[in-house]
């Protein structure tokens, strides 16, 4: 064989073994067509084709994370709102990836936003902002059923941001304001309902015990007296003097009985 058929040989074997090999890592997975028909799913590791016989498409199985835009949604109480949400799946089943859907990536991403829109618009206001973990229980629901042929397992839907109109924050603005003062008043009034009930129970004490209003006088005096006040008034209650005027009766009494029997 001559020079130039050695070198052809060699060149060719070097084409086959560089179409024949392939090199997978190990989240990856290649799915093997043989003359168009699926033959498996291989890897991870040294792969051997068939030139111009096998074809390998290349999977990862990676968990993905897929930002939906911003989507314009009318929620069920007539607002408009821009809602956006990021999607995490991965692909469990190579094979349908590959046979069940042209472009799994592309079709999970519009199946989203058209998911998005339509979970969103039935739910009022409140609910998005409010039922979040709701929302995104229902969303990732739907998408896991709709990609399950597609060997695409969703595993996490979260809304990221819901944009509301100027008029409507001013509102909500209005609304939380007015919340705050109807919980300042409610606490107030609070405050006030217990004051007079204490003030009662200390009125049924002192009227159950007339000494406690005099220890109350008492210290009343003391707390009067620690002021500097140039003049102080002390008002004497009628129940301190009752004692003394009972006994100066009494012994006028006794003077009259004496008057008489002398």
């Amino acid at each position: 064989m001559s020079l130039y058929g050695l070198i052809t040989v060699a060149v060719l074997v070097v084409l086959f073994f560089a179409n024949a090999i392939r090199i997978l890592n190990e989240y990856e997975r290649g799915v093997v067509l043989r003359l168009g028909r699926v033959i498996a799913a291989k890897g991870p590791g040294l792969i051997i084709l068939i030139p111009l016989v096998d074809r390998m498409q290349k999977v990862s199985l990676r968990l993905i994370a897929s930002d939906v835009p911003p989507q314009d949604v009318i929620t069920r109480d007539n607002v408009s709102v821009k809602v956006n949400a990021v999607i995490y799946f991965r692909v469990v089943d190579p094979v349908k990836a590959v046979i069940a859907v042209e472009n799994f990536l592309f079709a999970t991403s519009q199946l989203a936003q058209t998911t998005l829109r339509s979970v969103c618009g039935e739910a009022e206001l409140d609910e998005l902002l409010s039922e979040r973990e709701k929302i995104n229980a229902q969303l990732q629901d739907i998408l896991d059923r709709h990609t399950d042929p597609w060997g695409i397992k969703v595993t996490v839907v979260e809304l990221k941001h819901i944009d509301l109109p100027q008029e409507m924050q001013r509102a909500m603005a209005r609304q939380a304001e007015a919340e705050r003062e109807r919980r300042a008043k409610v606490i107030h009034a609070e405050g006030e309902f217990q004051a007079a009930e204490r003030l009662r129970q200390a009125a049924q004490i002192i009227q159950e015990n007339p000494m406690a209003m005099q220890l109350r006088y008492l210290q009343t005096l003391r707390e009067i007296a620690a002021e500097n006040n140039s003049t102080t008034i002390f008002p004497i209650p009628i129940d301190l003097i009752k004692p003394f005027l009972a006994d100066t009766a009494s012994k006028t009494t006794e003077a009259k009985k004496e008057s008489q029997d002398g």
